[in-house]
Order: C-alpha cells, then sequence, then structure tokens
C-alpha cells in the first residue's frame, strides 16, 4: 500500500495500530542523592523517592492503561508498584529486563570526583564520541538503544492501538525520545533533562513515532526539587 504524501514529508504513525507509551523516570534514589553513578546496581528510593512516587500516583489515579512495565531494578519497581494500585483496574506489573538503565560498569558506586581521578582517557573518549563510547566495562549509549529499543519494540508489538506506562531510568526514557524522533544528535543527549518520576509520552509505530510531552513533572511542584543528573547526563561533584 502506498503512503499518503504530507506536506512536511513525514507520515505520523497510524493511532490504530501504533502503542502510546507513558514513559516514566523512577523516584530519587539513594545514590541519587549522594551522587553515584547507579547503572545496574539495585539501589532502593530515598525516603524523598517514596514521596515522589506517591505524588505521581495520585496524579494518576483512575486512569487506564493496557498494561504496566518496568525495569527489574528496584528503584523504578517500587515507583511502578506504587502508582499501579491507584491505577484503573490496578494491573499487574510486568518486570523487564531489557528496561534497565545503562550499564555503567567500573563506574557504579562512584562520583565524578572519582571518576576524573581514575578515568581520565575514558572522559577524553567520552568527549570526542559520546554515542559510541562504551563506559569502562559497561555499556555505551549506542549498546542502550539498541538494547532498549528492542524492548520497546517487543512491548509496541504486543500492544497495538493501545497506551501503556513504562517504569525506568533517565537513559532509558532518552532512548524513547531517539526512537520517537526517529534518532538524537550525538551531542544532544547530555541536553536532555529527566527529573525524577517526570512523564515522557511517545507515540511509536512500526517505521515512525511521535514526541507527544517530555519531562512532565508537574505533580513535583509542591515537593522539594526533584534530582536531574543521572547515570547519562552525569553527577553532581
Amino acid at each position: 500500500m502506498t503512503k499518503k504524501l504530507t506536506p512536511t514529508g513525514f507520515n505520523a504513525p497510524d493511532r490504530a495500530t501504533a502503542t502510546e507509551f507513558w514513559v516514566v523516570r523512577h523516584g530519587e534514589s539513594t545514590w541519587n542523592v549522594d551522587g553515584r553513578y547507579q547503572g545496574q546496581t539495585d539501589v532502593p528510593l530515598s525516603p524523598v523517592g517514596m514521596l515522589q512516587a506517591s505524588t505521581l500516583a495520585e496524579r494518576l489515579t483512575g486512569q487506564m492503561f493496557a498494561a504496566v512495565y518496568s525495569s527489574d531494578l528496584l528503584r523504578a519497581s517500587q515507583t511502578a508498584h506504587a502508582v499501579a494500585e491507584r491505577l484503573a483496574g490496578a494491573p499487574r506489573v510486568q518486570l523487564d529486563p531489557g528496561l534497565r538503565e545503562i550499564n555503567v560498569g567500573e563506574l557504579a558506586g562512584l562520583v565524578i570526583g572519582d571518576i576524573k581521578q581514575k578515568f581520565p582517557d575514558y572522559l577524553t573518549a567520552l568527549q570526542t564520541d559520546p554515542w559510541a563510547t562504551r563506559r569502562p566495562g559497561g555499556e555505551s549509549m549506542e549498546d542502550l538503544f539498541n538494547r532498549c529499543g528492542g524492548a520497546f519494540h517487543a512491548i509496541r508489538a504486543r500492544h497495538p492501538g493501545e497506551r501503556v506506562l513504562v517504569f525506568t531510568h533517565g537513559g532509558v526514557v532518552r532512548v524513547a525520545v531517539g526512537l520517537a524522533l526517529g534518532g538524537v544528535p550525538a551531542n544532544a543527549w547530555a541536553r536532555l533533562s529527566v527529573m525524577n518520576t517526570s512523564i515522557t509520552r511517545v507515540l511509536l509505530g512500526t517505521d515512525s513515532g511521535m514526541l507527544l510531552g517530555f519531562n512532565d513533572d508537574a505533580h513535583l511542584e509542591t515537593l522539594l526539587e526533584a534530582t536531574e543528573a543521572d547515570d547519562v547526563l552525569g553527577q553532581s561533584p
């Protein structure tokens, strides 16, 4: 079937078959508080993170989703369970390791000062090629995009024409944005701020996507400022 030509040259996903994702970054973790790189280390929510999750749950109370998915890491699944029980029908949270944060390898547990001292060559390489440079013993943004892109498309294939809720990590939210936009320029990844428990909405079809909303954290306006830095953007010194 010939695609319909549009004035923009872009064919938007067909709502009848595409999947609308509401992608949520987890609440603040105990290592977010310390400014430590986490990657796939299984770190729990901080007390503030639990409050953020509760506030998001209040905002989404009664909302209907075809399914709820979460990274299997504790900080994401804790956020997911706090919200899911308030949704219409209290759907089961389905854990998916493909939605895990970028693997930071030997950087796990370190703060930025440690990394500057121990891995100067890595930081130099990252400045030259932020897309393909792997964390020492871990993944690159390219690796993350390929891994998590596969996870998103597997979920999309199970939910054509439906809306799903995904709880994950800052790096993975950026992957969702990249899928929606058909890629993100290499130097733009660090310019995408993803706050704790913020909602990013994307529509993904089989061969196109669309960004519907980004980094919506309006539910946190009356709380302490959410953590902005993460394992892609970088932590505070």
